[in-house]
């Protein structure tokens, strides 16, 4: 497996299947794609048969252009790597990119390229990998409690960053 490949079943994993909750400003999910995200994938039009049809094989060309790509995936740590893809879904490429570069002091432009990569090289040489993990995940968990719909939702996603946090820290021991 590629190590896009097993981040991108970790992270299916905690985006589940079909949804349509009221409360959810995505609407209708499945596998963690909005309706709208995948009319804009596809070109086509979407109806709830289509979206509960979706399947991994499906879904993961548009992950992998649009959010692992988008970040850089390939060329991350492995560990922090799924840190950052999975924040990226949930938050924006652009969003997930400059939490790590305020993480190693880079310029947060919003884009995963050499200066980035750059600076967390040093931040990891100087402190560790773990470190920059670390700090990614806490400020993962203070963007969410800063969002208005926390209350209903925030307990998931705190959870949620309990466990990648996990996963990501056994992918960097296993490094």
């Amino acid at each position: 497996m590629t190590p896009f490949d097993t981040c991108l079943a970790i992270l299916l994993r905690e985006e589940g299947g079909f949804v349509n909750d009221p409360h959810d400003r995505g609407g209708m999910t499945n596998l963690g794609v909005t309706a709208r995200s995948w009319m804009q994938w596809t070109g086509g039009p979407v109806n709830e048969t289509l979206m509960r049809g979706l399947t991994p094989a499906m879904v993961s060309p548009l992950y992998k252009a649009r959010y692992w790509n988008a970040v850089n995936g390939d060329r991350l740590p492995a560990g922090l790597n799924l840190a950052v893809f999975d924040f990226a879904v949930n938050a924006g490429p652009a969003g997930a990119a400059k939490f790590l570069q305020g993480c190693v002091g880079a310029k947060p432009d919003g884009q995963i390229g050499p200066k980035t990569m750059s600076a967390l090289q040093q931040w990891a040489t100087a402190h560790s990998l773990a470190s920059v993990l670390a700090d990614y995940m806490d400020a993962r968990r203070d963007y969410y409690r800063g969002l208005s719909d926390f209350p209903h939702f925030g307990n998931g996603w705190l959870a949620r960053c309990d466990r990648i946090g996990a996963a990501a820290e056994a992918m960097l021991r296993q490094r």
